[in-house]
């Protein structure tokens, strides 16, 4: 979690300076932005909670999901995670969501991607999603690839929101 507190302050500052607040839901990144998140100064103006969803029963349990969070949406894609995002956005109220999932390692999805790989959605003025891919195996290497990646989109968002 280290390396990714001065990232983590980055976008801190940013969602500070405009006014507005971020909620969260992690998977394969097992609330590592979270925690670089929480660990900066003054995190209650900007923070609003998150969830570490790792099943399918976690999901449906938490977010009342019967089936995909939009009609024909496979897990681990783009659209499934930007799908998520918007409903993290929406339970939490929040100005920004950032939902993630995928495949840490050593072995690969059950939904197809291998290893390394992982999906993150980004809700709120500036919407994005982008899929990361590693090429490796190293599980806790993966985690922190994600979280960073996870971080840089968001970051890259809000500087573009201005």
């Amino acid at each position: 979690m280290e390396r990714l507190l001065p990232l983590a302050g980055e976008v801190a500052a940013l969602l500070k300076k405009r006014g507005e607040t971020l909620a969260l839901s992690e998977s394969s990144m097992g609330g590592l932005v979270s925690a670089a998140l929480v660990a900066q100064p003054g995190a209650s103006a900007f923070y609003l909670g998150s969830t570490v969803i790792y099943t399918r029963e976690g999901a449906k349990a938490l977010y009342a999901l019967q089936g995909p969070p939009a009609p024909d949406v496979k897990p681990l894609t783009e659209p499934y995670a930007a799908a998520m995002a918007e409903i993290v956005r929406a339970k939490f109220g929040s100005t920004w969501a950032l939902a993630e999932m995928g495949a840490a390692g050593p072995s690969g999805s059950p939904y197809g991607p291998g290893p390394g790989t992982a999906v993150i959605g980004l809700s709120g003025p500036h919407p994005a999603s982008i899929t990361l891919s590693t090429g490796s195996a190293d599980r806790v290497a993966n985690m922190r690839a994600f979280a960073k990646g996870a971080l840089e989109r968001l970051r890259e968002a809000l500087t573009r929101a201005g």
